[in-house]
């Protein structure tokens, strides 16, 4: 399909730069293809549950993953920031270069404060690969939990491009971007659908007879990249890492078979949750790097429910609840929440969509 069939103009100001508080206060637009649009708030969604249904979360943790850092070549000192997008080994990620050209392969970088141990605020780099788009490899001189802490340390929270370019990343941002459920550490970009939930609301959903399951896909940065192809069978997607176990595997099969409904919190648990289901519509278990793409026309294999939150124009993102909810419906549906002033993207408002066939 075209790409530019995805295309809408957002007005800056729907661009939202901090969460509502508290969280669970955000708008929720509830959409069901071939029914109206009804406004609610997130706090509303214990009751378009059902005694049966099952929220599948995903429970990783982003990391401070955006490093600053310098290279020296002949005596001319560079900048250079590095966003790590996918762990490969103990001591080496993939990370996207800004700016790339200022970097050679087998080049050395020092990201941090110089003068410190890399405990207290350095560590250094070397540049194994280079590839398109500004993609490297780096291999670090730590490893494991020591290249953990080193990271920690000299790291920042990597907000998404469209809240970075007006602002800076703060305090407050390592506890808004960051789901209360968080726990299995790897991401470098929220699952932001879950950022609307609190204890009390998952306690109220519990409540209802609904059960919770928690899988783990660590989003990298590419979730960010535009799709720069003029069709989408021309866009290449970025690998990221998932893991679905055995028994949550099991206890979703379960769901479907007394008529359940999965409810996917997020695209990133509905991606994999897809990725582990064949074609006989049974999840297994799961581990590995996904680069599913999916666009309308896709045939979906488990998930009934998605909640989400407000995407980019021309974005995958945009594409997949196109293809979940029906491209029109998903016009209008934006729409809508344009001209009702929802907030969008990673800290904005969420929907709550139906599976077109379901």
């Amino acid at each position: 399909m075209r790409v530019d069939l995805f295309d809408f103009d957002l007005p800056e100001e729907r661009i939202a730069l901090r969460p509502v508080t508290p969280r669970d206060h955000a708008k929720l637009l509830r959409v069901i293809p071939d029914q109206p649009l009804q406004d609610l708030h997130v706090g509303d969604l214990p009751d378009l549950l059902r005694e049966g249904d099952a929220l599948v979360f995903n429970d990783t943790k982003v990391i401070p993953a955006q490093l600053e850092g310098t290279r020296e070549r002949d005596g001319t000192v560079a900048t250079v920031s590095a966003t790590l997008h996918m762990r490969t080994g103990a001591d080496r990620w993939k990370a996207f270069l800004r700016p790339a050209k200022r970097v050679k392969e087998g080049e050395r970088i020092r990201f941090g404060h110089s003068g410190s141990s890399c405990f207290l605020g350095t560590l250094d780099a070397l540049v194994a690969e280079k590839h398109d788009s500004g993609e490297v490899l780096l291999v670090f001189d730590v490893s494991g939990a020591v290249l953990d802490e080193a990271i920690a340390s000299v790291g920042h929270i990597p907000l998404p491009p469209y809240i970075a370019s007006k602002r800076a990343e703060d305090a407050q941002d390592r506890q808004d971007y960051q789901t209360v459920y968080a726990r299995e550490e790897g991401a470098v970009a929220a699952p932001t659908a879950g950022l609307h939930f609190t204890p009390e609301l998952l306690e109220r959903i519990r409540a209802k007879g609904v059960e919770e399951h928690f899988v783990t896909l660590h989003v990298g940065a590419g979730t960010f990249l535009p799709v720069k192809a003029d069709d989408t069978a021309d866009h290449k997607m970025h690998a990221e890492i998932g893991y679905v176990s055995e028994e949550t595997a099991a206890a979703l099969n379960r769901v479907h078979e007394r008529g359940g409904r999965i409810i996917s919190v997020g695209t990133t648990s509905l991606r994999l949750i897809e990725s582990a289901t064949g074609e006989d519509g049974i999840i297994r278990p799961w581990s590995g790097a996904t680069d599913i793409f999916i666009t309308p026309g896709y045939k979906f294999r488990a998930i009934d429910m998605l909640m989400t939150n407000f995407h980019l124009p021309r974005s995958t993102l945009f594409m997949l609840v196109s293809a979940f909810s029906g491209f029109e419906t998903m016009q209008a549906a934006y729409a809508h929440a344009i001209s009702n002033e929802y907030r969008f993207y990673s800290y904005g408002d969420a929907s709550l969509l139906t599976r077109r066939d379901a």
